[in-house]
């Protein structure tokens, strides 16, 4: 690792205080670049996630996709915490926490819309942000792809029942509009750009010019993302400030979702002798959320100024930090998880094969 990959928790860090102080100072230029949106998607955020992604999807081989039904175990427990074990978990520690224990420290009027809100946050597996997550854990970036296209087909259809049956609704309004854009821009475009540009380099049949120019577009996906950081803290900067209790109490079921999810994952792929390229980013799909739909849902439902919209809002700010805890904890215990009898057992296997 660079030194400016090691110490990235620290970059992140800075980039948190810098993003509340210039939303604080300068709130005006936030508010001009939030308004550059269309399907209440960000475009300028759009761009840095072009840029983020692009380098790890340059290094995908498509033809290979046809190879990735051997990582069938990682893809079947992603599925299983995605679609049947984080929106309910996600529920319940919204109900315990917000609707029981925090109670009385929170504005009673708002207690159901901010539950709602963190229903919905879970209720959106992650899109984008997942090739980010995968690429600091050296996972397999066709697992990656293939696992980020099926959650798109399968939020497409479950996203809306889901929530409507968590939050006790008999319909709910899905910002349509705003989950296509959002699945052109961060999943088609960026693959259709990182596909003509691997062809290109790959034209003269050798790795040396694709090897080059991986090595000079690399550093632009970690600059994307703390760009990216800044800009989301800066536009909440002045909510941050105004209401530093309530985040706090909000952030606290959020964090435990995303600790819970992603370590039952991991273990689940751990036992069932899933390789650890493959855990890791199961592991992250399973805890991560597609914030750009949650968000833009919890307004179309609730409004603006809702606990709803303040509770996705939320998730979208402890996302990057507390993600980057969950890459730490897989990659520092990869020896302990290949030691497992059944991931032993399957690479044997595989190497026969």
């Amino acid at each position: 690792m660079s030194m400016f990959e090691r110490y990235l928790s620290l970059w992140v860090a800075l980039c948190i205080v810098v993003g509340i102080g210039l939303g604080h100072a300068v709130p005006g230029v936030f508010q001009a670049i939030g308004g550059l949106e269309a399907a209440r998607v960000n475009l300028p955020v759009a761009v840095l996630i072009w840029l983020m992604i692009i380098p790890m999807l340059l290094k995908i081989d498509f033809a290979a996709l046809g190879h990735v039904g051997r990582y069938w175990r990682g893809i079947g427990v992603t599925l299983f915490i995605n679609w049947a074990v984080k929106p309910f978990s996600m529920a319940l520690l919204g109900w315990l926490f917000i609707g029981w224990l925090f109670r009385p420290y929170l504005p009673e009027t708002q207690i159901e819309s901010y539950i709602a809100g963190l229903i919905i946050l879970a209720a959106a597996p992650c899109t984008a942000m997942v090739f980010v997550w995968s690429n600091l854990t050296k996972g397999e970036p066709h697992f990656t792809l293939s696992q980020v296209a099926l959650n798109d087909a399968i939020m497409i259809v479950a996203f809306a029942p889901i929530v409507a049956l968590l939050l006790g609704l008999s319909a709910i309004t899905v910002p349509w509009d705003t989950l296509i854009l959002s699945v052109v821009l961060y999943i088609v475009i960026p693959v259709i750009i990182s596909q003509m540009l691997r062809r290109a380099m790959l034209s003269d049949g050798s790795t040396v010019r694709l090897d080059a120019l991986l090595a000079r577009v690399q550093p632009l996906s970690l600059i994307a993302l703390l760009t990216t950081l800044v800009l989301l803290f800066g536009f909440q900067g002045e909510q941050i400030i105004e209401q530093p209790g309530i985040i706090v109490l909000l952030a606290v079921p959020i964090l435990i979702q995303v600790y819970f999810n992603s370590g039952l994952a991991y273990l689940l792929n751990r036992w069932s002798g899933e390789e650890h390229c493959v855990a890791g980013p199961s592991a992250l799909i399973g805890a991560s959320n597609f914030f750009e739909l949650a968000v833009a849902a919890a307004i179309s439902l609730f409004g603006f100024n809702s606990g709803a919209a303040l509770a996705t809002v939320v998730g979208v700010l402890i996302e990057v930090p507390v993600m980057l805890s969950v890459v730490w904890i897989v990659n520092r215990s990869k020896d302990w998880y290949e030691r497992a009898p059944a991931v032993s057992r399957n690479a044997a296997a595989t190497r026969k094969a």
